[in-house]
């Protein structure tokens, strides 16, 4: 659409491929749209012109903005989208009943809402119904398209709701969401966390750059038809360096110049150049922007630069009262800044300005004396509302050079937020009350305690460690609050930090502190307990102080950690009664962090339930965790933890096409979060190593190693070093082998936990064979055999089988062998771990070549096809191997099919092992080839792709990511 002279708006041009995009994404939702781009590029006009032909396809589309001094109200601009969708609402008995919790935000949309439930007592309760509540609406109304804007304004409350729908929408939502990347706090991602779209939602991620040359001259045509020249339109270019936002204002300026007469049928005179070249070259938006103000009456601007210092949408009431003004007279100049576009109309009665821009180049302009009157004004007229909103009191405050008052008025502010379950502002108010100098010393006591108290579940732990690090070290602190804000920074350390043990310092010299504070004191303990390094005996005595403290308080809170914790150490234990009293942790309670202790719970007797091979349990419970984790909002760590031990089950499970690509999107939302680290470490190399990648398979599998030690997680080290030494054992290096599994063996034994060792135990036994070591082999089963005695861990007992096989085929008793091999592949595939199974079926196989060849080419035939079916090359080539030495492979037809060009099914295995590093040696052990056929594939395959052996890359993944 073009637009006339009048100012009124601009033809959309130079956006037609981002446009398509974005509609292209919303046409099958679900979907995420990300539209990034830096102040005046045309974000906004984008998201119109989409609405726009959303319309006329007939969805439905509401908007929500973000403002830079937002108040404390959770979801506030979810909230003001869902206020427009209530033509749409089903009637209230067919609605979900917690939607109703939204009827007192939205009193306009009460009528068409159930009754609102009863509030819990808890703010942070409270937070979690009303997340519940904008999902149901949202899903009820839907297909939709719910546009957020200026998300890098955000509270943390919005941030983690629209991350939640992100991860998990509605089948029949998209989401457009609209940023500044470098309005974003440093190195936070625009929804707090790293995001990647989950399998089976849609979207983009759009940049808009600058205009080109091209598409500026066709804007200027658009508004000016004829009179714009070639030579105007380079102008326009220069002075904005293709930012629309000054070419529109640039073009507003010129559209305001009288027209020369012309006579008739003769061409319109070209626009003056010289009424934008004769300012100051670049000029940019200040000066466009003072052009438009010059043309306002006295009323006019003093209610634009009320508008200025409010810097959020206001009504014509409290700009009026800003402003000096009559409010029954303010509608006249109020219409003069609409009309003349330096004013727009934000919400139904609410008015700001076109941009940002342009209200910071009004706001910079008022006299400095002035701009203190106004901002004194701003204060009165705002402590006088029913309401007063106090996040915007105390920045006019704080603007006031008082800063006394400005603190007192931030705390408050931060104190309400806190209350309303709006831990994003709190936050950030807090961060700016500590990083003020000499500070009083009981104001930063109470700063320091609420941001201790908010900062443990929060998104941004690095800033807030580094901040109670330097309240801990401070002097003339209360002993108690010291305690406390310690302890908040040890759980910032143990948890996330990936520094537990100087964590575990601070959680122990947080209980010295916390004499008085038992519930807090036992929350200290319960961290010290879980240490997964610590005997049994350290473990429980922290459990009986943890106790005793807990008894000592009426916090459920604290008593539901200590119970949590005590679930954990039985499932650690491996105790079988833990499973009835897992099913019997609350699930829906007011207190949310009483719910926020059963996820925990949930997740960790999973975690060691997975281990011991209840993959089937522990599977449901990890969805309950994440289920859990999710609704809550604010247990972003269980819910990343129980997302990664699902990827572990899908290892195990075989379900791998994705496995790779989901680690790698773990990692990139997770990137410093060392238990995420290891596990995507794990996945990669496990998967490298069946495909005989062995080189990359060492790499992945000895970072998980080195993190494993670090973090103090023993499980995980010593799964990676299983992992290794079976590749070390591939590659025919024995001695090396056995040198890692020894290592491994005396932790292990340490620990006198073989239930949860299965491929340790394993691969154990084969290095101790390998490298010449029976006697070691036999003492190993020996020592596991009794261990496991009256232990419900089937997966151990199923390599415990396996090794048992390992050893009689070692002796040369093939029928035992055989027997105990089949027993292992039965209680595995029982499990449901079928690579493992498979692994199973080939040594019985192995063991029946002599005295039952045709059995045995079943079980390798079927094996060889399960290793395929899951993605296991170097399996399945083995198992083809031996069939051909054994002469029961199936005979190939006559003729081989030509691949031309194209790199043939076996050079495509060739060429994504040159692409890790792997040598011909390395091809050849890992697709059971001969020296010579490998050198053949590797010509073939380095011709045909056009490359050298140094710059290949594997085919599978270009593919991928094409």
């Amino acid at each position: 659409m073009t637009h006339a002279a009048s100012g009124r708006g601009f033809a959309c041009v130079g956006r037609g491929r981002e446009l398509g995009l974005l509609l292209a994404a919303l046409e099958i939702p679900p979907a995420v749209v990300l539209v990034e781009g830096e102040p005046g590029v045309g974000k906004s006009r984008l998201i119109q012109e989409a609405t726009a032909a959303l319309s006329d396809r007939r969805t439905r589309v509401v908007t929500g903005m973000c403002h830079p001094l937002r108040e404390p109200l959770p979801f506030g601009p979810v909230l003001d989208a869902l206020s427009g969708t209530g033509d749409w609402l089903p009637p209230p008995e067919r609605l979900n009943p917690q939607a109703g919790a939204l009827a007192p935000l939205l009193p306009a949309l009460a009528h068409r809402l159930p009754p609102p439930p009863a509030l819990p007592d808890d703010t942070r309760a409270g937070r979690f119904q009303l997340m519940g509540a904008v999902r149901s609406v949202l899903d009820a109304v839907s297909p939709l398209v719910l546009v957020v804007e200026d998300l890098h304004w955000a509270d943390e409350a919005t941030r983690e709701l629209l991350l939640l729908l992100a991860r998990d929408l509605p089948e029949r939502l998209g989401v457009v969401l609209t940023y500044r990347r470098e309005d974003l706090p440093a190195d936070v991602p625009v929804l707090g966390v790293p995001y990647r779209r989950p399998p089976g939602t849609g979207g983009a991620e759009i940049h808009l750059g600058p205009l080109t040359e091209h598409d500026v001259h066709d804007l200027a045509t658009a508004v000016l038809g004829p009179r714009a020249s070639t030579t105007l339109s380079q102008t326009l270019f220069e002075r904005s360096a293709g930012l629309p936002l000054i070419v529109e204002e640039d073009l507003l300026t010129l559209t305001t110049q009288p027209r020369p007469s012309r006579p008739k049928g003769v061409a319109p005179a070209a626009v003056d150049v010289s009424v934008l070249k004769e300012a100051e070259v670049p000029r940019g938006l200040r000066e466009a922007v003072n052009e438009r103000m010059a043309t306002l009456s006295e009323p006019a601007v003093a209610l634009v630069e009320a508008a200025a210092v409010l810097a959020v949408p206001a009504d014509q009431s409290l700009l009026a009262e800003v402003a000096g003004l009559d409010p029954r007279r303010a509608g006249p100049p109020l219409t003069e800044a609409l009309q003349a576009a330096v004013l727009r109309e934000a919400a139904p009665g609410r008015y700001t300005f076109r941009h940002a821009l342009a209200r910071q180049t009004v706001h910079q302009d008022i006299p400095g004396p002035q701009r203190l009157d106004l901002h004194r004004e701003a204060v009165r007229a705002l402590m006088s509302r029913p309401s007063p909103p106090l996040v915007q009191i105390a920045h006019h405050t704080r603007a006031l050079g008082d800063t006394a008052a400005w603190l007192r008025q931030a705390e408050a502010a931060a104190d309400q937020a806190i209350s309303l379950g709006d831990e994003g502002t709190a936050s950030t108010l807090i961060h700016e009350i500590l990083a003020q100098p000499r500070l009083e010393g009981d104001l930063r006591t109470r700063a320091a305690l609420a941001l201790s108290r908010i900062a443990v579940n929060g998104v941004d732990h690095t800033t807030s460690a580094t901040a109670l690090r330097r309240i801990v070290s401070a002097p003339r602190l209360p002993n108690a609050a010291r305690g406390e804000i310690r302890l908040a920074l040890g759980l910032l350390m143990v948890n996330q930090g990936g520094d537990a043990a100087v964590g575990e310092r601070e959680l122990e010299r947080a209980i010295e502190e916390l004499a008085t504070r038992p519930d807090l004191a036992a929350r200290a303990m319960v961290a010290l307990a879980v240490n997964p390094n610590r005997t049994q005996q350290e473990a429980q005595a922290w459990m009986r102080r943890a106790q005793e403290a807990a008894d000592d308080s009426p916090n459920r809170g604290a008593r539901a950690a200590v119970h949590a914790t005590r679930l954990t150490l039985m499932a650690r234990a491996n105790d079988p009664n833990v499973w009835d009293l897992v099913e019997r942790l609350p699930r829906d309670d007011p207190d949310p962090e009483v719910l926020r202790q059963s996820a925990r719970a949930l997740f960790n007797v999973a975690y060691y339930g997975l281990a011991v091979g209840h993959d089937r349990r522990a599977e449901a419970l990890l969805r309950e965790s994440l289920d859990l984790a999710r609704r809550l909002g604010t247990a972003a760590l269980i819910e990343s933890y129980s997302a990664s031990q699902l990827l572990r089950l899908d290892w195990q499970a075989g379900r791998w096409d994705h496995l790779e690509a989901d680690h790698t999107a773990l990692l990139t939302q997770y990137p410093d979060t060392a238990d995420i680290q290891m596990e995507a470490y794990l996945g990669r190399g496990y998967l490298a190593a069946v495909r005989g990648q062995w080189a990359l398979a060492l790499e992945q599998l000895r970072h998980a190693a080195h993190l494993g030690e670090t973090a103090l997680e023993p499980d995980c080290a010593l799964r990676a070093a299983a992992g290794i030494a079976h590749v070390l054992l591939i590659r025919g290096e024995a001695q090396d082998a056995w040198a890692v599994i020894g290592s491994a063996l005396d932790r292990r034994r340490r620990e006198a936990t073989w239930s949860r060792s299965a491929l340790l135990l394993a691969v154990a036994v084969q290095a101790a064979l390998a490298s010449g070591r029976p006697q070691a082999a036999r003492e190993i089963i020996a020592e596991a055999e009794q261990a496991l005695e009256g232990e419900d861990a089937p997966a151990a007992r199923s390599a415990l089988a396996f090794a048992h096989g390992r050893l009689l085929q070692y002796d040369g008793d093939n029928a035992g062998a055989a027997a105990f091999f089949d027993r292992q592949r039965r209680i595995i595939a029982d499990i449901g771990r079928p690579y493992y199974a498979a692994r199973g079926l080939e040594e019985t196989a192995r063991t029946l070549t002599c005295a039952d060849p045709h059995t045995a080419a079943r079980h390798l035939t079927d094996a060889a096809t399960t290793f395929a079916a899951l993605g296991a090359t170097a399996d399945a080539a083995r198992c083809q191997h031996t069939l051909r030495e054994l002469g029961l492979d199936r005979p190939v037809p006559r003729g081989r099919r030509s691949y031309g060009d194209a790199l043939s099914p076996r050079e495509t295995q060739v060429a994504g092992l040159l692409a890790t590093g792997a040598t011909n040696k390395d091809i050849a052990q890992a697709l059971s080839l001969s020296s010579r056929t490998v050198e053949h594939h590797v010509a073939s395959v380095l011709k045909k792709l056009h490359t050298t052996r140094k710059d290949i890359s594997d085919p599978r993944t270009a593919v991928a990511n094409s």
